[in-house]
């Protein structure tokens, strides 16, 4: 029994997931039983908001989840996304709480998933495996201050290219993200032709282009030059709390 899960420790066997690649051997050893591996396909409903939180969802390589705040006239805005640096789903506490937010999947592909009842089980045996995720919680929330000053701030084109960036980031594609005009209204909270315009104005640029249900980057430099900071600041954020779990371009290319 030791020798498998001497196996399953090893971090090139583990679900590509940046959280828990961050894990020690010992910590995964005893998540590993537990963790299953399924592709969600884009849309997907994790949870409502009252449904009681049971599970926690690990999006794996180019796999991203959202949060969506539904308001009173119908509308849901997505609030942050969550690609494989991190989960969604009773994160830090004892589970069987309602959700307050919508979570979807916003692009599919593979999740890993725990009960989180066997996190908590596992979090109670040992002091560093809570201590990770109570760091990751701490992530998550300055990524919500972030974005609630971003949303003050900032202008609908800064934002736009701020979003592409971190979409981009967390799939680890270098040129495209399959990122609809709706969806990206959805993001930004705005009407899907004040998105549509946005998005013609950065291709007259010749910053992106779009295509059926993706939009390609012509110019990534450019893009960062549009896009405002706030992203910068999460990933700041990520490597003084959590180095290493964030998916930066300088980390990938080593």
């Amino acid at each position: 029994m030791d020798a498998r899960i001497d196996r399953t420790s090893e971090v090139g066997s583990r679900p590509a997931n940046n959280l828990l690649r961050r894990l020690n051997q010992a910590d995964y050893a005893l998540l590993a039983p537990y963790v299953t591996v399924e592709d969600s396909a884009a849309g997907q409903l994790l949870y409502n908001p009252g449904d009681d939180v049971q599970v926690v969802h690990f999006p794996c390589g180019p796999s991203l989840a959202t949060f969506l705040v539904p308001n009173e006239d119908g509308r849901d805005v997505e609030t942050i996304l969550v690609g494989r640096e991190g989960a969604v789903g009773g994160i830090v506490s004892e589970g069987f709480l309602p959700a307050y937010t919508r979570i979807c999947v916003k692009f599919s592909g593979p999740f890993a998933r725990i009960h989180v009842g066997k996190l908590e089980a596992a979090k109670l045996r040992s002091a560093s495996l809570r201590s990770i995720f109570v760091r990751y919680a701490d992530c998550m929330l300055a990524q919500i201050f972030q974005s609630t000053a971003c949303n003050a701030i900032h202008s609908i084109e800064q934002r736009t290219a701020k979003w592409i960036l971190a979409a981009m980031e967390r799939t680890g594609d270098e040129s495209s993200v399959p990122l609809t005009h709706e969806q990206l209204a959805t993001l930004l909270g705005v009407g899907r032709s004040y998105a549509s315009r946005v998005l013609q104005s950065f291709r007259a640029e010749g910053v992106l282009d779009t295509r059926r249900g993706s939009i390609l980057v012509r110019n990534r430099d450019g893009l960062k030059l549009r896009a405002c900071l706030c992203n910068d600041a999460v990933k700041m954020h990520f490597e003084e709390v959590l180095r290493g779990v964030y998916p930066t371009e300088e980390r990938e290319a080593g």
